[in-house]
């Protein structure tokens, strides 16, 4: 395989100053993602155009197509072309795709590991927002505090809030975790300090890793049964669609709130729906199905459902964590070291 320390040293174009790599995102991306420094690191590391991002590779200007043909890495973010074999036929230079977002499967295609393409994303350094919107849901949750703000807002006068949030708090509360993915086992880690019992349920995590992780491991059907919170960090894929079901859901007890950061498809949200208009379940829900409610989802407006525009992910300055690890890992490829987070297909099949 073709090393980056050809191109490091100048000997592969009879030039200097490391890969040449192009940029490939979404329209608007590049801006806020990185700042002065993070270019300025860039242009260190590579020979590349801090200015020219390729928002389209399938049908380049002109510029792009030029640079596509030569540049030996791509970095991309979120709304980065597919590069399927077509696009890959115009960059036969090509040895590496740097993501500075989380999941790949949008843009990374077979074609991609039948050339050997290596990949990198920033998943790990995304999961922390998640992860971090996640305890704060849970805390939340258990302390009610959605219901009494919406409470004190109706009433606006004395109350006896100890009657009305009897039962409330997080001591001893239980938390059960659906998947122990990356984030998954950040928000167990967050979790740590506070006084809960957590579960865990993952088909690829067994006792003696939840016992690393200080978490006891019980198949799903239990954790329903058990949870006072139910989070969701599984993967998007054909087994997990709707793994939160009717019958699921109807193990929960009453009362019970379901946290959902992962994706929609994995709660039946016709399921939930009856549930939460009953009003036995609450939930706190950053991702639905469909991604955007219909505008007369009774979602909205119920109040005991917290509803965000998918917003757990990195946002405004949590970019800048995404774009240091992209870069610490474009230096390793420079370096002709590994990636530091390699992502491998076999991987794939279980992440998201």
């Amino acid at each position: 395989m073709h090393h980056a320390t050809d191109n490091a040293t100048g000997e592969a174009d009879g030039s200097s100053g490391g890969p040449l790599l192009l940029l490939a995102m979404g329209t608007g991306i590049a801006e806020r993602l990185f700042t002065d420094a993070h270019r300025a690191r860039l242009a260190d590391l590579t020979r590349t155009d801090p200015d020219l991002v390729a928002h389209d590779l399938a049908d380049p200007p002109p510029a792009v197509a030029a640079a596509l043909a030569e540049a030996e890495l791509l970095l991309t973010c979120w709304g980065a072309t597919p590069l399927d074999e077509r696009v890959l036929d115009a960059a036969p230079r090509l040895r590496a795709v740097v993501h500075a977002a989380g999941s790949v499967k949008h843009h990374i295609t077979r074609a991609c590991w039948d050339r050997g393409i290596l990949v990198t994303s920033a998943a790990a350094a995304n999961a922390l927002p998640v992860a971090e919107y996640t305890l704060a849901a849970i805390l939340f949750a258990n302390k009610r505090v959605l219901h009494s703000s919406q409470r004190y807002r109706e009433l606006r006068a004395p109350h006896d809030w100890r009657l009305e949030l009897d039962g409330a708090g997080n001591y001893g509360r239980t938390v059960g975790v659906v998947g122990a993915s990356r984030i998954g086992r950040r928000v167990i880690e967050l979790l740590r300090p506070f006084d809960l019992r957590v579960l865990l349920h993952d088909p690829y995590a067994d006792e003696d890793e939840a016992a690393r992780l200080g978490v006891e491991a019980v198949p799903l059907d239990d954790l329903c049964l058990r949870s006072d919170i139910l989070t969701v960090h599984a993967p998007e894929i054909p087994a997990t669609r709707h793994m939160i079901d009717a019958r699921r859901l109807s193990l929960m007890p009453d009362g019970a709130t379901l946290i959902n950061t992962a994706r929609g498809s994995l709660v039946d949200t016709d399921a939930l729906l009856p549930e939460l208009l009953s009003g036995r379940l609450r939930a706190v829900l950053d991702v639905t199905e469909p991604e955007v409610p219909p505008a007369d989802s009774p979602l909205y407006d119920l109040p005991n459902v917290l509803l965000t525009p998918h917003v757990a992910g990195s946002l405004g300055e949590e970019l800048y964590r995404m774009a240091d690890l992209a870069l610490d890992e474009v230096e390793r490829y420079a370096l002709g070291l590994p990636f530091t987070e390699p992502v491998v297909p076999a991987a794939l099949d279980r992440s998201a």
